[in-house]
């Protein structure tokens, strides 16, 4: 089972190529941070840029590569993710949803898989 996720946590996309904060705009406090839930998953919001987009799928990577004629051209990153996180840890609720912790994931639209790899929150090493 993987740390509950919190303000400040680091997220990387499988398409993007610089990772990105989560940004949790939620009132809820887990040890003294602000706690995300599976459903800070707006863009720009609570996702923000990856820096540039590689997936193909994305339209405005796919027309600059187009006009590259063919080699694949990183475009802006506009993340389009429109369903929450999944899965959440189903047994805690905060603010009436699951609970994000480390091992969630997030879809984007263009195919790539959010992934936190820094939790915002650590253990203690009392």
């Amino acid at each position: 089972m993987g740390l509950q996720v919190c303000q400040g946590a680091l997220l990387t996309c499988g398409c993007g190529v610089s990772p990105s904060p989560l940004v949790v705009i939620r009132p809820n406090i887990l040890s003294g941070l602000p706690a995300a839930n599976v459903l800070d998953h707006k863009p720009f919001l609570n996702i923000q840029s990856f820096g540039l987009c590689n997936s193909i799928v994305n339209p405005t990577v796919a027309a600059a590569t187009a006009a590259a004629l063919g080699v694949l051209t990183p475009m802006p990153c506009v993340p389009m993710t429109t369903a929450p996180w999944l899965p959440g840890k189903l047994k805690v609720l905060l603010g009436g949803a699951p609970t994000l912790d480390q091992q969630s994931k997030l879809m984007c639209l263009w195919g790539g898989v959010i992934s936190i790899v820094v939790p915002g929150q650590f253990k203690h090493l009392l």
